[in-house]
């Protein structure tokens, strides 16, 4: 065969390759931002136990900034759940159709979440715009624009949590120069909107997967139950 010769499908494998060791990378670093906030959390619970008891002291934005990893966790944590398929769920009707009914409800349950992360992402949007000196949407439901004459909240500030150096820039951007005193809640409240847009794109690669006929349900699956069981058996086999 000549050196030059490449398999027709050669270059399907190797998107193929290269889409899973991107989809592979990115799910690294969302599971080490996740881990790295939980760590967080934790230490700095512990440290301002030991600050409190032992030293008498305690670190006065601990418990601010621990709400808002908290809040990060779950957010973030939401959007990563429905990716790899982890969210609880009662499947004991579902489970007695047919493969291609399952298919359908799978699909109509897939529009009905698409519509409330839309309705969730609208919210965090118009929520947290106004911190970003940004205009919120118009409309109650379904947005029909931005708001032309809005009140910029770029000044608002956290209660305790301190300005760390490297986001000392943040004063030239959202609050014309002056300097803050705390962290601006520009910050903290970003993960709003940001998660509500990689919860809205989860449950459309998850829609795209039931179409597709790879995926039946959002909620968990099964397969972990259908390994335990099917050790028992290679387990009692051998007896």
């Amino acid at each position: 065969m000549p050196a030059h010769y490449r398999h027709p499908n050669f270059c399907e494998s190797e998107d193929v390759m290269t889409s899973r060791q991107i989809s592979s990378r990115l799910d690294s670093i969302e599971e080490t931002i996740i881990a790295v906030i939980l760590g967080s959390m934790a230490l700095l619970t512990f440290a301002n136990v030991i600050a409190r008891y032992v030293f008498n002291s305690n670190i006065f934005y601990a418990l601010e900034l621990t709400v808002f990893l908290f809040a990060w966790l779950v957010l973030l944590g939401a959007s990563y759940a429905v990716k790899k398929t982890l969210h609880l769920g009662v499947d004991a009707i579902v489970a007695i159709f047919s493969p291609n009914t399952k298919r359908i409800i799978g699909l109509f349950v897939v529009v009905i979440c698409l519509a409330y992360s839309l309705l969730l992402l609208k919210g965090a949007w118009d929520y947290w715009a106004p911190y970003a000196n940004l205009p919120p949407t118009e409309g109650r439901i379904i947005p029909t624009g931005f708001v032309e004459k809005f009140r910029g909240q770029g000044w608002y500030e956290t209660q305790d949590i301190p300005v760390p150096f490297f986001l000392t820039w943040l004063a030239d951007v959202f609050n014309d120069g002056e300097v803050y005193e705390k962290i601006p809640k520009v910050v903290p409240y970003l993960i709003l909107p940001v998660s509500m847009l990689l919860l809205t794109l989860r449950f459309v690669q998850a829609g795209l997967r039931v179409w597709k006929g790879q995926q039946e349900l959002l909620i968990v699956s099964h397969e972990a139950e259908d390994d335990v069981a099917a050790a028992a058996e290679k387990l009692k086999g051998q007896d």
